[in-house]
């Protein structure tokens, strides 16, 4: 058969990435979508696009029912699940296929025997597949910690929990459970041994309809925060031929073991010693799927949709050829647990094409102007490059990352730069405990502030510019008079760590002057960009202002880095107060549970959990600030709550009060995840 007309069975970077694809093949497009996406790109970018009445992905992007139903009212004649939503579902599958149309994945059957880490590891150990074995949670003693507490479905770090202590299992075994619940409607954990400083290593395998199976190389994906990818490349450095052989054998059979038809991942934990285990099947394309293409040098899209027709496959993979490396770029904060951001993306614009010797990719679902929403994951984009070799790989990913434009909320973009060019990361020394032991210093300020401050008076310079009378010249006049005065001021407030920097400056004949910044000269400076003499040296600046309520958001890229900035006030007008000790939602979410027998009139302790929030597809617990009293609890089971809504106060002890900290806020959270 040949795929005319297919439908994506997902949102935002995956279902561009499909339909580009599907353009170059000629095969029309389908959109489906909420009423949160209705202006999304994906939508934009298909052919035709099918309302799924709400926001949530429970409304919309997981009822199957409803996807089913938009593919045959626009006609199309396949559906390609993506990743994430309705992709490793079996239900769904067999529901695609009863409807008459393509299934652009692997057979229900093979869907169903790898959903279930537990059943998958039962079917890896007939196949001799080498295996991390499962331990029984009621045997655990002190001598098999740690311990990784797993939900037996679903994955991306969702009711997973690793225990150090024995008295604390029952505990997290209880929270996995209830997580995974929540999550995969299955609730079913098991326990594992937890590998310290270990290698997260996958496989990527293709398979036709008549026999054949690809092992298109290894990825290692050991960069991850809360046990989900941050950064990924291709081939996986460091690993032994023989090492590979194994590997690539092991997927292979994983792959028989079920009749696996179509793309998938096979993942493996590297312990620190090379002994390799068996972790996983992914019955899906994998989000990082776009280094092993540009490694190959294939189209796995393409080829999913070859396979899905019932063509084969060639005998033998293409031959690996140089390095790629891929860095996930979210809107989040990783200074402060990671926390989801939203809010409007003003612009997101990426240096990217292809030389000689490297090139960059950019796979993204979101555009200028678009809102980061909170019903979703917090991924903005991917940007992916290649190169002869890994050296030569990551310094362009880190160049790319380093120059491109990001304005609105905060993202971890700079932890992406920074975990690009630490030691560790360019040495090849990857396991999945880098962030835990790096994390602080990736985040640090940098330079005690002395890039921060120039791009605080680029700032402010651009801005004293923008009151020009509209004849022209070198510099605004604005502001200017011909007898001495005061110096004019400017205050701005870092959005990252809120360090705030006042610049002075006195209007001129030749412009602006400013105070404060010995061997800074003014060399040319419009409302869009400012250079400067620093040291002798010339530094240009590009100024982006955006108004806000809250006051103009201003963002200011330059060789030295990227900075935000809220632009304060000259007369501030009085703040609002809220009430000693309230906790206030750092984002907009759901509260999905409350502490067990948590009643108004408790004495909880200090880091005691209360609540927590899913927002983003992530879980984010609340915390007391300090030793109290619960006085009020304004959360419950299914809320959904925006920005800066009450949910609880804690009454602090007066012993306390002195040294409290200040209450939680949406720039300034307390919860930790």
């Amino acid at each position: 058969m040949t795929i005319t007309s297919l439908l994506a069975a997902n949102r935002g970077e995956i279902a561009c990435r499909i339909f580009r694809t599907c353009r170059e093949l000629g095969v029309a497009t389908v959109a489906v979508h909420s009423d949160a996406d209705a202006g999304a790109l994906h939508v934009s970018e298909a052919d035709a696009a099918v309302r799924l009445p709400g926001n949530t992905p429970a409304e919309t992007y997981l009822r199957g029912d409803l996807v089913v139903k938009a593919a045959l009212a626009a006609g199309a004649d396949a559906v390609h699940p993506g990743y994430g939503f309705l992709s490793e579902n079996a239900d769904f599958a067999r529901a695609v296929t009863d409807a008459g149309l393509v299934w652009v994945g692997p057979p229900p059957e093979a869907v169903e025997a790898m959903a279930s880490k537990t059943r998958a590891k039962e079917l890896m150990r007939a196949a001799a597949v080498p295996l991390l074995e499962p331990l029984d949670p009621e045997a655990v003693t002190a001598a098999d910690l740690p311990v990784l507490v797993k939900a037996a479905a679903g994955g991306g770090g969702r009711g997973m929990r690793v225990v150090r202590e024995l008295g604390a299992l029952p505990d997290e075994i209880a929270a996995a459970r209830a997580e995974a619940a929540a999550a995969f409607g299955d609730g079913e954990v098991f326990v594992e041994p937890y590998v310290e400083r270990g290698r997260h290593v996958e496989v990527q395998i293709l398979a036709d309809t008549h026999g054949t199976v690809w092992a298109l190389g290894t990825r290692d994906c050991s960069l991850q925060r809360r046990h989900q990818k941050v950064i990924e490349e291709a081939p996986a450095p460091g690993l032994t031929e023989e090492l590979r052989d194994v590997l690539h054998t092991a997927a292979v059979e994983a792959a028989r073991a079920v009749a696996y038809v179509g793309a998938g991942t096979v993942e493996f934990l590297l312990s620190p010693d090379g002994r390799p285990c068996f972790l996983e099947m992914n019955t899906r394309l994998q989000v990082e799927h776009p280094v092993t293409e540009a490694v190959h040098g294939v189209d796995l899209v393409a080829l999913q949709l070859r396979v899905a027709e019932g063509h084969a496959l060639e005998p033998e993979p293409p031959a690996p050829r140089g390095h790629a490396v891929e860095a996930r770029l979210y809107a989040e904060d990783p200074a402060r647990g990671w926390q989801p951001q939203t809010g409007t993306l003003h612009r997101l614009a990426v240096p990217v094409g292809v030389s000689r010797e490297a090139g960059v990719r950019l796979d993204t679902g979101v555009r200028d102007g678009d809102t980061v929403s909170p019903h979703y994951d917090p991924m903005l984009a991917k940007v992916i490059a290649w190169a002869p070799t890994r050296a030569e790989a990551v310094r362009a990913l880190a160049h790319a990352l380093g120059r491109a434009r990001v304005h609105g909320p905060v993202t971890n973009r700079e932890l992406l730069v920074r975990s690009l060019r630490h030691p560790e990361f360019t040495a090849g020394h990857l396991d999945t405990g880098f962030y835990e032991r790096n994390l602080a210093e990736l985040t640090a300020p940098e330079d005690e502030g002395t890039n921060q401050a120039l791009a605080a008076l680029a700032a402010a310079l651009a801005d004293s510019t923008g009151r020009r009378s509209g004849t022209g010249g070198r510099f605004g006049i604005g502001g200017w008079r011909n007898v001495p005065s005061q110096p004019q001021r400017k205050t701005y407030r870092a959005r990252v760590d809120g360090t705030e920097h006042e610049v002075a400056y006195l209007p001129t004949r030749e412009g602006p002057r400013a105070e404060g910044f010995p061997g800074v000269r003014l060399l040319h400076a419009e409302p869009g960009r400012v250079v400067l003499d620093v040291d002798g040296v010339r530094r240009p600046f590009d100024v982006a202002v955006y108004p806000g309520t809250d006051g103009d958001t201003v963002h200011v890229d330059s060789p030295l880095g990227a900075h935000a900035f809220t632009a304060l006030p000259r007369f501030p007008e009085p703040a609002a107060h809220t009430e000693p000790g309230s906790l206030l939602a750092p984002m907009p979410g759901t509260v999905v549970r409350v502490a067990e027998g948590l009643a108004v009139g408790d004495a909880v302790a200090e880091g005691q959990p209360l609540l927590w929030l899913e927002a983003m597809k992530m879980e984010h617990l609340v915390t007391a600030p300090a030793p109290g009293t619960l006085t009020a609890l304004h959360a419950e089971p299914g809320r959904q709550v925006d920005v800066g809504a009450l949910l609880a106060v804690v009454a602090q002890d007066p012993q306390e009060q002195r040294h409290a900290p200040e209450p939680a806020s949406p720039n300034e959270p307390e919860e930790k995840p």
